[in-house]
């Protein structure tokens, strides 16, 4: 690939991807399949960003109970009573693999009205009102604002959120690494698709080897 696609180390960022309770855990109202099996290789990757001092930023759900905020593939569902990720309710949080700490909760209010929520040290919550991460969201000003280039995206459900987050992201110029054994849903056709339009296909293993290999040279 051209030199311009390739990942930037010292400029990157990992982005999670609905990785919240409702659709990870099994026996959740919206248990997505595979999901659970992508969680030692998102917790692996969480592990190396925190140690190395990247950023990351959790991207989320929250349908409120009336669906006014809810995209319209689902809002039809939450309108008849069906509750999933609703604000205030322990399938809206984050996986514990995932938080910083087990008493960390979301704010929900907080996230709604379009704020970033600081969870740790260059690590942050950001609600996405539709698929992609970065429609109508503070995401592309914060990623930008901390000189990323590069973004390293693993999750839940590739078909949907993931899928429509590379294309945003592509749209945006940004470069992008798709963490393959850390993000659920995914097929050898989408894959392929995506490497495509210059996305670079790691597993969690290369990826860790890649971080380590910019901290040794520095």
């Amino acid at each position: 690939m051209k030199e311009y696609l390739a990942p930037e180390r010292e400029r990157v960022a990992l982005i999670t991807i609905d990785a919240q309770r409702d659709f990870v855990l099994p026996n959740s109202p919206a248990t997505v399949g595979g999901a659970l099996a992508t969680v030692p290789a998102m917790r692996r990757l969480i592990d190396a960003f925190r140690s190395a001092g990247a950023p990351i930023v959790h991207t989320l759900r929250l349908y409120r109970c009336n669906g006014s905020n809810v995209d319209l593939c689902h809002r039809a569902a939450i309108e008849a009573g069906q509750r999933i990720v609703m604000p205030g309710t322990s399938g809206a949080e984050l996986i514990d693999e995932l938080k910083p700490s087990l008493g960390q909760r979301l704010e929900p209010e907080l996230l709604l009205d379009g704020k970033l929520q600081e969870v740790g040290h260059r690590e942050w919550l950001c609600y996405k009102p539709r698929l992609s991460a970065f429609f109508q969201t503070p995401l592309e000003d914060h990623l930008k604002s901390l000189g990323i280039t590069t973004i390293v995206l693993c999750g839940t459900d590739f078909p949907t959120s993931p899928r429509s987050t590379v294309y945003a992201a592509s749209n945006r110029d940004f470069r992008i690494v798709l963490a393959t054994d850390a993000i659920s849903g995914a097929t050898d056709a989408g894959l392929d698709e995506l490497a495509q339009i210059g996305v670079y296909l790691m597993s969690s293993e290369q990826l860790l080897n890649w971080l380590k290999r910019d901290r040794q040279a520095a």
